[in-house]
């Protein structure tokens, strides 16, 4: 059966003992995506609370991170997402996000309807990725590719 969370506290409590075990047994999310069989990013959001995990997956992860039975169920449920709190972001790393929707929210979305009209993008048939690219001029780039499937408004 499937279950849902109404109150996030366990999601969260479960996010900090799994990345407490992923430091201790010093594995990589993408080697807890690739025992789950999933992608890094889906995989790791999961774990942070954000997504549910098929059984098979939950149980793979549990295993890698030695967490116990209750974590394997709680992987399993339809979380409440939303992991910022109210207000700006603090974290620099998150801020920058923030900043970037900032200055460029309403140019995505200027672009986005004028190509596809009324509408919104997914962020539940959705897919993330993350890569670091060499800089021509030095350094290192961070390529991160948002592909959400396009929902058109439906008048009723």
């Amino acid at each position: 059966m499937v279950h849902a969370q109404f109150d996030n506290s366990a999601r969260q409590q479960l996010a900090i003992a799994a990345v407490e075990a992923k430091t201790r047994r010093d594995v990589s999310w993408q080697q807890i995506a690739d025992a789950a069989g999933l992608s890094t990013a889906f995989v790791t959001a999961a774990v942070l609370g954000q997504h549910a995990l098929p059984q098979k997956s939950a149980q793979a992860v549990a295993e890698l991170l030695g967490l116990d039975d209750d974590a394997v169920l709680l992987l399993q449920t339809i979380p409440t997402r939303g992991s910022l709190d109210g207000g700006i972001p603090t974290d620099p790393t998150i801020y920058r996000f923030y900043e970037m929707l900032q200055v460029y929210g309403t140019t995505l979305k200027a672009l986005v309807h004028e190509q596809f009209g009324d509408g919104i993008i997914s962020a539940i048939n959705f897919k993330l990725d993350v890569k670091k690219v060499a800089d021509p001029e030095g350094g290192e780039r961070a390529v991160i590719t948002l592909d959400g499937k396009y929902l058109p408004t439906k008048p009723f």
